[in-house]
This record gives structure tokens, sequence and C-alpha cells, in this order.
């Protein structure tokens, strides 16, 4: 089996659009760790991701026409997963397609493990970050602004899924 080698990928991505300097992914001495406090199924879960989530019919930030942004935003986790899809297209097309959204948006199955007892419940709603290169905007413009939608939601614990 070959894998794909991102890294290599990105660096020769960014020298053929010209620039200059390879891409430097992120690097941390220290990763800040908080441990639960609390027995998981006393949490209430919170679910980010990348995926570039939409829902069929309704106008929203993923709309060109509705002055489109690539901020967070949020959607309803009572949302039918029929009604969602990912307008996502960096993804391999040859070895994956994006047709079984529980298979990277598993609300489904934090919901049984809500009526399992295995976790408390979910947040009322799950945050949609854009996919992107840029570290300064990740730590000082989206990932602040999770956190305060998921302190604002009572979140204990998130999982972040990525396509």
């Amino acid at each position: 089996m070959d894998y794909v080698r991102y890294i290599d990928k990105t660096r020769e991505y960014y020298a053929g659009e010209g620039y200059a300097k390879p891409y430097r992914w992120a690097h941390f001495d220290s990763i800040p760790f908080t441990p639960l406090t609390k027995p998981l199924g006393r949490c209430r879960v919170g679910l980010v991701t990348t995926s570039e989530m939409a829902v069929l019919g309704e106008p929203g930030p993923w709309d060109d026409e509705a002055d489109a942004t690539r901020d967070v935003y949020a959607l309803p986790i009572s949302t039918p997963t029929e009604k969602l899809y990912t307008r996502k297209e960096a993804f391999d097309r040859y070895e994956t397609t994006l047709d079984d959204v529980e298979s990277y948006l598993p609300i489904g199955r934090l919901r049984e493990y809500a009526d399992q007892g295995r976790i408390r419940d979910l947040a009322p709603r799950f945050q949609v970050i854009y996919s992107q290169y840029s570290q300064r905007k990740t730590m000082t413009v989206d990932a602040p602004e999770i956190l305060r939608q998921m302190r604002e939601d009572g979140v204990d614990v998130a999982v972040l899924t990525a396509v």
C-alpha cells in the first residue's frame, strides 16, 4: 500500500505556486492538555468539523451569493443527517467519496452514545471551520471563536473531525 505523502505534496504545491519559502508546519514544544474532571458519561460533547457542511435547500454562509466568508459557523445538531452535505472538494476522489456523512460527521453515533449513557448529551450545535493553511488565523481567530461557542453551550469535551 502506498501512502499519500502530504508533507511532500504540500511543499511541492507551495513551491509550484512560487512561494520562496516552503510551508512551515505547526510545531509546539508543549501542548496544553486538560484532563477530564468527571466521567465521560456526565460530559456534554461538542463536535467540530473541517468538512465545510451545508444544509440542503437552505441559504447560509456556504452560498457565494450570501457573502460567503471563511469564518467559523455553527449548525444545529438537530439537523437531520440526510439534509447535510459537504461542499469540500479537497479530498482524494480516487480513494473515497463523501456520500456517507456519518463517516466524517458522526452525529448519529454520538446520539447512540448519549442514549447508552456513554456521554451525557450533545451540544445543541456543532461548529464548522474551513480547512485553511493559516496558522495565525487558526490560533487568533478560529480557535477562540470555537472555544467561545463551546463555552456558551456548556461543552465539556470536543470531538474534532476532518475530511
